[in-house]
């Protein structure tokens, strides 16, 4: 099963609710609401070459960067990510904050850890300010 559209993870995980952004260039941002949700984004429906979000040292959604096939985001793109991140967690009010970065193929969940906590590698971390764009386009 792979998940390429919003309509794919409606259809396969009814369950799960997101945040839906559309970014430039025919990208998504998809933000988990819970941490089961948070779950199932990192683990079950990111594909490798997707990116993963999460604000350093505080809670906050998991998200995940949704890629046109074949596509590679640009530096501008990863920071806007990282910024919506940003505001998807406790971090919301402050200024700039620190958010962790990696391709999904590098996030695993340890065995027995509870829903919402997975270990990431070769992270990359972003310092921008929290940013809301609509939800279903900026």
């Amino acid at each position: 099963m792979q998940i390429t559209s919003y309509e794919d993870l409606a259809h396969f995980f009814p369950r799960l609710k997101v945040h839906r952004y559309r970014l430039p260039n025919g990208f998504e941002a998809w933000a988990g609401r819970t941490d089961q949700d948070n779950d199932l984004l990192s683990i079950k429906v990111a594909r490798p070459d997707d990116w993963w979000f999460h604000v350093r040292g505080m809670p906050g959604s998991h998200l995940i960067l949704k890629a046109p096939q074949g596509e590679t985001p640009g530096r501008d793109l990863l920071k806007l990510a990282a910024a919506i991140a940003a505001w998807h967690s406790k971090a919301r009010g402050g200024g700039t904050v620190a958010v962790a970065g990696t391709q999904a193929r590098y996030v695993t969940k340890p065995r027995g850890a509870k829903a919402g906590t997975v270990q990431i590698r070769k992270e990359r971390i972003f310092k921008v300010r929290p940013k809301q764009p609509d939800e279903d386009g900026l």
